[in-house]
């Protein structure tokens, strides 16, 4: 099991939806993030993309600075970037950072926002798009010259003259749920992302892209990204669960789901449904909770519960093939300590992932603490 943390490019704070509690987020303090997740043996780390988020490769470049063994997963955006210079850029941030790169394929889900960037292609267009543009960009990084005529991309005598550090490229991550996304990360992908759905759903979208990669003869490891709030009991995580939306008016919900029903993601669709809206409708199943999913675009589901309860709910979706967990807590800075105290002991994770074991405050200057 591998575990990644995230950064929160577009704000943070204690409270969802509100600004009270919020926190100043500036380089200082994603720097505080990430060192942490260094320090606390996170695999890597999740930058966001789009317009509400500061840009994830300029800030990863800063963060890269400030860790050692942390891995970046950021975001390329098929449509808003050439993939000739994507390649430039992967190549660059790759050996620089002595081969800490994921690539996040990101295709979008808002064609608003995607208007505003200069691009107007429709859903199935748009993934026509990415596979051109990772066709493109695999080729090169691979050290091929690329000529290229396809229905949305023209590439002349391209090179891409520096080489990654990792071979072929660095590796790639996909989501889509829909029938042309799941095409394209089976053409393509290394691992294939989902949000925090059911275990019952979890399970259907796993068999299907399975089977898609199959027919393409690839092989494909499976990631989801989901929120977690971890207590030493239920009864506190639950509170806690209701303490963050606690600021969270109605006016704010029914202008972020006003926002996320003209999306046309497949992804997004299905999050929303989970809850409609409805705060009485926020628990889908036993310890997944879809709170944060009312204002929050993307991943909205959350683990909730015990420690014991969130580890097993995870190797639940362990035992379905998922094999990265992408998590994020707020605050981001508190809540990466958190769930690695609590978290880490209690699952199978790499030897980095093992709890940094402190002998606390000593007492009267003179004796360490007991274990009781």
């Amino acid at each position: 099991m591998k575990l990644f943390w995230f950064i929160p490019t577009y704000g943070d704070g204690r409270y969802i939806g509100s600004k009270v509690g919020a926190r100043l987020t500036s380089i200082e303090y994603y720097k505080q993030v990430a060192v942490a997740a260094d320090h606390l043996g996170y695999e890597g780390v999740l930058l966001p993309t789009g317009r509400a988020c500061e840009d994830a490769w300029i800030t990863a470049s800063f963060l890269a600075e400030a860790t050692q063994n942390l891995k970046f997963l950021v975001a390329l955006r098929p449509g808003i970037i050439s993939p000739t210079f994507a390649a430039r850029m992967a190549a660059t941030f790759d050996r620089h950072s002595k081969g800490r790169l994921l690539i996040n394929v990101v295709a979008g889900g808002d064609l608003a926002e995607l208007e505003a960037d200069g691009l107007s292609l429709d859903h199935d267009q748009r993934y026509e798009l990415t596979n051109e543009f990772l066709t493109v960009w695999r080729s090169l990084l691979a050290g091929q010259e690329v000529n290229y005529e396809g229905k949305h991309l023209h590439i002349k005598e391209a090179s891409n003259f520096y080489a990654p550090l990792q071979s072929p490229h660095p590796p790639l991550y996909f989501g889509g749920s829909s029938p042309a996304g799941i095409e394209v990360a089976a053409n393509h992908a290394d691992v294939y992302l989902t949000w925090g759905e059911p275990v019952d759903q979890i399970k259907e979208k796993i068999e299907t892209v399975r089977s898609a990669y199959t027919k393409v003869g690839r092989s494909v490891s499976f990631g989801i990204r989901l929120h977690v709030i971890v207590r030493t009991t239920e009864a506190e995580a639950w509170a806690a669960a209701d303490e963050l939306l606690s600021h969270l008016d109605q006016e704010a919900i029914e202008k972020a789901q006003a926002i996320y029903a003209r999306m046309d993601s497949h992804g997004q669709k299905r999050m929303s449904q989970l809850h409609d809206g409805d705060r009485n409708k926020l628990v889908i199943e036993p310890n997944l909770w879809a709170g944060i999913g009312l204002v929050r675009g993307g991943a909205g589901t959350a683990l909730v519960g015990s420690a014991e309860q969130v580890a097993n709910k995870m190797k639940e979706y362990e035992a379905l093939g998922i094999e990265t967990f992408i998590l994020s807590g707020y605050p981001h800075l508190e809540e990466s300590y958190r769930v690695a105290e609590l978290l880490f002991p209690l699952l199978q994770t790499n030897d980095s992932q093992q709890p940094l074991q402190g002998r606390g405050e000593m007492i009267a200057y003179h004796y360490s603490p007991s274990t009781s």
